[in-house]
């Protein structure tokens, strides 16, 4: 276990922080530090993965952060009962890289793969199937936590209130060591896929909808930048695991081949933001036009349509040394008019989000901080530094609120305390279990002292 202090930031690069950093070897290891004992005495303290979380959630300013990623071992595959048991730092990376050429996918995939299995149900993570699978606490059977009161096991049915607190709890109420997750058998490592273009927002969501039930996975990239007639106009990609007769001849022989292949990476940290207004504007017209009107039953490999962005590496530097901040929100069905307002704003602004993606969700699960509702949910990368964002982000979070919509915290590095509580408003039950499973208050994060999530009470710890 090996201690030093290093500044931590979160995916988006827009406010590091520094902390001492302990990469525990064992499970044990974990236990002992999340008690109060080990280096430090005293601090407070969170858990990291990957740091694949945009905002500050995995940042822990003057106290200690455990890196956890040393905890990867996959403990069991059960191909009777199509479950996986592993360790919580392992990645879905190597999860996938040792599950699909067995025939298994993970039921539940974010747009990369390079978070751990613990990050991932801190966050409660949800994919392009949401609509049909919910996020990735519905496939969980089994948790262990290491809490300042001891380990705990929970799961669905067992401590199912602590379940619920930790799915979309941040790391607050404890670290996640060990998961038990169900699989989703495949017959082949590619996918089928329909692509299609939409002129507008509207004619966007109206497909959205048409296809419900349809495709286990659905997304529209969206062009940030339209106005007018076209705004929101739209890519849309649906698909589902292609089955071994969709399959080319050449392919049959090894269904199952699972490889993955990084095209480059960005060396160097430029000193200014490579995307901006005129660069966004023109990636956004080629790749509008460069998609097929209509095009169905493309074979396209599990890597290619679940992490494409994955292929390049260090791709978050180019946002320039101010970074960015990746805004996703939800609202209600019904309030599809916060959708069309909130790309009139960012058009109007002229703020050059790179990434932008539209999806519809199912059913919320039963995390009390879980981020995904029934509705609509639009994520946008919007680079930090230009004059007016603050104010523009801020109006942007007070439009969603009043929609009864919330932003995602796996992802926020800005939203103003006051209106957490509107969008979550099952925070207080969850405080309450946060406090009987952390009563001195060991567990905090810099998004969580920014949010008043909990009290951060460790006597001596730095502010």
């Amino acid at each position: 276990m090996s201690v030093g202090r290093q500044l931590i930031a979160g995916w988006g690069r827009a406010a590091p922080s520094a902390a001492s950093v302990v990469r525990p070897r064992s499970v044990a290891e974990v236990e002992a530090l999340i008690g109060g004992h080990g280096p430090a005495e005293g601090q407070l303290r969170i858990a990291r993965g990957l740091g694949r979380s945009y905002g500050d959630a995995a940042q822990c300013a003057g106290g200690m952060v455990l890196d956890c990623t040393a905890l990867d071992s996959i403990l069991e595959i059960d191909g009777k009962g199509h479950r996986l048991r592993a360790l919580a730092g392992v990645s879905l990376d190597t999860l996938l890289r040792r599950l699909v050429p067995r025939g298994y996918f993970v039921p539940v995939s974010p747009g990369t793969r390079f978070v751990t299995l613990g990050g991932a149900i801190a966050a409660d993570i949800h994919g392009k199937n949401h609509h049909v699978d919910g996020s990735i606490s519905a496939h969980l059977e089994h948790l262990a936590l290491a809490t300042p009161v001891g380990r705990i096991e929970c799961g669905p049915e067992e401590r199912a209130d602590v379940f619920a607190a930790t799915c979309g709890g941040m790391g607050l109420t404890g670290v996640i060591t060990e998961a038990t997750l169900s699989l989703l058998p495949i017959e082949t490592s590619a996918m089928v896929v329909d692509t299609e273009r939409a002129p507008n927002l509207d004619t966007c969501m109206e497909l959205l909808e048409a296809e419900r039930g349809k495709f286990r996975y659905s997304v529209a990239w969206i062009d940030g930048l339209a106005s007018g007639s076209r705004l929101g106009r739209a890519v849309l990609t649906r698909g589902d695991h292609a089955l071994l007769g969709d399959l080319p001849a050449r392919q049959q022989n090894e269904p199952l081949s699972y490889a993955t292949h990084q095209l480059l990476s960005v060396p160097v940290a430029p000193p200014v933001s490579f995307l901006n207004f005129a660069s966004v504007a023109a990636f956004n017209e080629m790749w509008f036009r460069k998609a097929p009107r209509s095009r169905r039953g493309e074979i396209v490999p599990i890597p290619g349509f679940f992490h494409p962005l994955d292929g390049v590496g260090r791709w978050n530097v180019l946002y320039g040394p101010r970074g960015f901040t990746q805004y996703q929100f939800v609202v209600p069905f019904g309030a599809e008019g916060a959708v069309r307002s909130v790309l009139e704003r960012l058009s109007k602004a002229r703020v050059a989000s790179f990434l932008a993606v539209l999806k519809r969700f199912g059913e919320a699960g039963s995390g009390h901080l879980s981020f995904p509702k029934e509705g609509w949910t639009l994520a946008l990368d919007i680079p930090l530094g230009a004059s007016g964002i603050a104010e523009l982000l801020d109006g942007l979070d007070t439009l969603i609120a009043a929609a009864g919509g919330r932003v995602y915290l796996a992802k926020d590095g800005r939203l103003r305390p006051e209106l957490f509580e509107t969008m979550y408003p099952r925070f207080r039950e969850w405080s309450e279990i946060r406090d009987k499973l952390d009563p001195q208050g060991v567990l905090a994060s810099d998004l969580g002292r920014r949010l008043h999530l909990g009290s951060g009470r460790v006597e001596g710890a730095r502010r």
